[in-house]
């Protein structure tokens, strides 16, 4: 088994050249969305619990956006093996039209009937009536968002992952910089608390969006095509819909049952209290995930090239077996650091910053030792299925082995234990992380199959 982590010199140092730049992105966004939940944790309990239910209809935009992203990463990579940036241009279009339209109908949805969408994920009234303006203007930013992932995706899939994360670190920047203007008054800015964090939320999107535009315009390595860009052809559509379609369903039900275990947790007694320890933990996941991410997303690459490069089904299987021996010893060690840093660091030092209750830190945790133990699970998950099997154009496989942990295990467990027999936390909590449990195996069941491994392009006469 450990033989195939034997690679030709030089592997390891471009695994690392690809996986640094998008770990780097991760930890950039990750710390936005920490850098927020902070700011509004200062404001009170109260305030936290909002903007965490608020962020659940956002959070299931984000993972269309993603999924979006993740469809497009199918197809592109294979091109780019091929040298097809005509293709690649292709790709481009169709996910764009298909992010925009998503984007702009959330938004306008969010924008026209906030207080009802925030009564989806919880019944308390004081929380619909601080989240609503929230909902309504962070809606907004993900019509320009959807853009600019798209364009920022095309560029990491094509090896060029150093350019996202120059666009984000600047986008991270000026939004917390807005964040503190606008939540607390500074600078002669209005306290808005937070509507102000929504707006700054807004405004770097936009500026993300102009940075992105003006790149595209001048950048020679992939060079747009508008004539392709803006009509990719029925065949690329075709093929899109079969290969990336299956992503994007995989990632909107995902996110979709991902916000009923939060609207779970935002119906049962303790309603606040597991929202805002959710609001938390949800991001010291992403902290937790970013090497984890950042490793699947260079599993992407470097498999969906060879495979366009017509590698031998040995040569991909063995590749792809290494990467995924390296993902879970890395999640391994992310398990190792936050065991560490659970009693030095998160109890003693971060907790007490959010103003939280007795209650909702014995449930943050209890959430956080459950999460260690999945830990390397989820890290293996990660690179098998958004980076090994979609990459190898088997999307449909990776929904399923996604999609049937998190709704036949994981959502009707957290309401049985949360609504129904209002079990202890430890409970509640093993059961909003079961999924990790049934994923592994299953997943790796597929992988050894090697019916994963597929050509997807088409020929540009077809386009």
């Amino acid at each position: 088994m450990f033989s195939v982590l034997r690679q030709k010199p030089g592997f390891y140092g471009r695994l690392w050249k690809l996986s640094l730049p998008i770990i780097l992105q991760n930890l950039i966004t990750t710390s936005l969305g920490f850098v927020d939940t902070f700011m509004v944790g200062l404001l009170g309990n109260d305030e936290l619990s909002a903007v965490t239910a608020a962020n659940t209809p956002i959070f299931l935009v984000q993972v269309i956006i993603f999924g979006v992203m993740s469809g497009l990463t199918v197809l592109v990579c294979q091109y780019w093996g091929k040298g097809d940036t005509v293709s690649i241009n292709r790709v481009m279009g169709v996910a764009a039209y298909a992010g925009l339209a998503v984007s702009g109908l959330a938004a306008l949805v969010l924008f026209l009937f906030p207080e009802w969408v925030m009564g989806l994920v919880t019944d308390n009234a004081g929380l619909i009536a601080l989240g609503a303006p929230y909902v309504r203007i962070v809606g907004i930013s993900y019509v320009f968002n959807a853009v600019s992932s798209v364009y920022v995706g095309m560029q990491r899939s094509t090896e060029n992952p150093g350019f996202g994360m120059v666009v984000f670190a600047i986008s991270m920047l000026l939004n917390t910089f807005l964040n503190y203007c606008l939540i607390f008054g500074k600078f002669g800015a209005p306290r808005l608390e937070i509507t102000g964090a929504a707006l700054a939320t807004l405004t770097a999107r936009v500026v993300e969006f102009a940075i992105v535009f003006v790149y595209a315009i001048f950048n020679r390595r992939i060079p747009l095509a508008p004539q392709v860009l803006l009509r990719p052809g029925r065949a690329m559509a075709k093929s899109a819909v079969v290969y990336a379609g299956p992503v994007i369903v995989n990632e909107t039900l995902w996110g979709l049952g991902t916000s009923v275990v939060t609207a779970i947790m935002g119906h049962t007694v303790i309603s606040a209290d597991m929202l805002a320890a959710y609001a938390i933990m949800g991001n010291i996941d992403k902290f937790a995930t970013v090497a984890c991410f950042g490793l699947a997303g260079s599993t992407a690459v470097i498999v969906g090239k060879r495979i366009g490069e017509r590698a031998s089904e040995e040569e991909v299987y063995n590749l792809s077996h290494c990467l995924l021996l390296v993902s879970f010893f890395l999640g391994v060690a992310v398990a190792v650091v936050l065991a560490v840093l659970l009693p030095t660091l998160l109890i003693p030092i971060l907790y007490p910053l959010f103003s939280l209750t007795e209650t909702a830190v014995e449930v943050a945790v209890t959430m956080c030792m459950v999460y260690i133990v999945m830990m390397p699970m989820k890290s293996f998950d990660i690179s098998n299925i958004t980076g090994v099997l979609r990459a190898g154009g088997d999307a449909r496989a990776a929904a399923f082995l996604d999609l049937l942990p998190l709704w036949l295990v994981a959502v009707p467990l957290t309401a049985l234990t949360g609504l129904v027999l209002n079990a202890p936390i430890w409970l509640v909590c093993l059961s909003i992380y079961s999924e990790n449990i049934c994923k592994m195996p299953a997943g790796f069941f597929r992988f050894k199959s090697r019916k994963w491994i597929n050509d997807v392009t088409i020929r540009e006469g077809e386009a």
